[in-house]
C-alpha cells in the first residue's frame, strides 16, 4: 500500500528537481555555449544544492542512521569509486556519506540511459554531465571516451561512481551470476554478482592517462534491519533503518599497471566484499566495532545537520514559491513552459544536454587550435 511518508518523499524530490531545472538551471544554459568549462564549474554547485535533498529527508523526515567505517575520504580527492549494487537506489543512499567525507559538487554517475529523459531528474542529470550508458559497450566505449577526456582537458575533479555489477542484487541477477560463475569455475556468491570488469578498467586506464586520478574507492554498503529493494518499496514507506558504508582507499600508485591485472584487482575486490557482507549480516550487522572511519569527515556533524535543514528549508520554499509564481503571473508561466520545451526537445533531437556541452567543448577547442596556428 502506498504511504503519505513515501509519497511526501518522491514528490518532493521530483518537484525540487523539476523546478530546480527550470528556475536555477534553465537561466545558465546560454553560458554553455560561451564557455563549457565554466558552465560545468557553475552547474556543478547548483546540483550539488539538490543532492541534499534526499539526505535531508532521509535523515531529519524519517530517520534513518549512517554508519561509516574504514578509510574514509580525503576531502576534494579525484577517484573512481566502485561500490556494490545491494538495491536500486544505492546511488542516492551515497550521498549520505559524501555530504559528511566529500564534496557533493564532485559527483558524477554512470547510469542507464533511459533515465535522462525521465523529467526532472532526467534534466538535471543531463545538466551535471551524467554518464549515461546503454550497458553494450560497443556503443558506450566511445561516450566514455569522449566524457572522460572532456572532464580531463577542463580539469574538472570529480568522483566517478560505478557499478561493475552492472544491476542490482535480486534473486533473479544472482541466478544469472551463478550461472556466470558455472561456466567460468568461479566461486558462487550470496552477496554480490561477479564484477563486470571492462568498463572498470576502461574508466581507470583512461583517467589515469589524463592525469585525472588519486586514488579507487572501494565503498561496500549493506542495510542491517531492512532493504528497500526499489522506488515501490519507498513509495509504500519503506525507507532504510540504517546505512552502513565501509570504505577501502587505494591510491593509484598502488594500482596494478596493465588493463589484466586491473581486472584481477577488481575481481579480488569483489571477493573481499562477500566475505565482508557474509561476516556482516551472519554477525553483529557492523562492519567495524567502533563505527568509524580511520580518517575523520571533512565536516563536523552540527555542520551536516545545519546544511540539512538548510536543504530541507530552501528547497520546500522554492517548491512553494515555484507554485506561487506559475499561478500568479503569465510571463513565468511562459518561461516555465518555454522551458519545458527546451528540455524535451534537445534531449530528443540532439540526445542530451551533456552531448550539446561536449560539442561546445570540441568547437571551442577547435577554435583555440585555429587561432593558435595563425600566431
Amino acid at each position: 500500500m502506498v504511504s503519505w511518508r513515501g509519497v511526501y518523499f518522491v514528490c518532493t524530490l521530483f518537484l525540487g528537481s523539476f523546478f530546480g531545472s527550470i528556475f536555477m538551471l534553465g537561466p545558465f544554459l546560454p553560458l554553455m555555449f560561451v564557455s563549457p568549462g565554466w558552465y560545468r564549474w557553475l552547474t556543478d554547485r547548483i546540483v550539488a544544492t539538490w543532492l541534499t535533498l534526499p539526505v535531508a529527508l532521509l535523515e531529519l523526515v524519517f530517520g534513518a542512521k549512517v554508519v561509516i567505517t574504514g578509510d574514509g575520504f580525503i576531502p576534494g580527492e579525484r577517484s573512481v569509486i566502485i561500490m556494490n549494487h545491494r538495491t536500486r537506489l544505492d546511488w542516492m543512499f551515497l550521498w549520505n556519506c559524501l555530504l559528511r567525507y566529500s564534496y557533493l559538487r564532485l559527483e558524477k554517475i554512470c547510469l542507464k540511459s533511459s533515465l535522462k529523459a525521465v523529467p526532472g531528474f532526467g534534466w538535471a542529470m543531463q545538466v551535471a554531465a551524467f554518464i549515461f550508458i546503454r550497458r553494450k559497450w560497443e556503443e558506450d566505449k566511445s561516450h566514455f571516451e569522449a566524457m572522460l577526456d572532456y572532464f580531463c582537458d577542463i580539469k574538472e575533479p570529480l568522483q566517478l561512481l560505478i557499478f561493475p555489477e552492472g544491476t542490482d542484487l535480486t534473486e533473479n541477477t544472482k541466478a544469472r551470476s551463478h550461472e556466470f560463475a558455472e561456466k567460468n569455475a568461479l566461486e558462487k556468491y550470496e552477496y554480490v554478482l561477479h564484477p563486470r570488469t571492462t568498463g572498470f578498467t576502461f574508466i581507470v586506464h583512461r583517467l589515469r592517462e589524463g592525469n585525472n586520478l588519486d586514488a579507487i574507492h572501494d565503498i561496500t554498503v549493506a542495510y542491517p534491519h531492512n532493504i528497500p529493494q526499489t522506488e515501490k518499496h519507498i513509495l509504500m514507506g519503506n525507507f532504510p533503518k540504517e546505512i552502513h558504508f565501509h570504505v577501502r582507499r587505494y591510491p593509484v600508485s598502488s594500482l596494478p599497471a596493465s588493463k589484466e591485472d586491473l581486472q584481477l584487482w577488481c575481481q579480488d575486490r569483489w571477493k573481499e566484499k562477500e566475505e565482508r557482507l557474509q561476516s556482516f549480516y551472519k554477525g553483529e550487522r557492523y562492519f567495524d566495532v567502533t563505527r568509524r572511519s580511520r580518517i575523520p569527515p571533512c565536516k563536523s556533524e552540527l555542520r551536516v545537520h545545519f546544511i540539512k535543514l538548510a536543504s530541507l528549508l530552501y528547497w520546500t520554499t522554492l517548491i512553494i514559491a515555484s507554485f506561487y509564481l506559475i499561478y500568479l503571473y503569465s510571463i513565468v508561466r511562459w518561461y516555465a513552459l518555454i522551458m519545458i520545451v527546451i528540455f524535451v526537445l534537445q534531449e530528443k533531437y540532439f540526445g542530451g544536454l551533456e552531448l550539446i556541452e561536449l560539442a561546445c567543448h570540441r568547437y571551442h577547442t577547435s577554435q583555440q587550435a585555429a587561432a593558435g596556428k595563425h600566431k
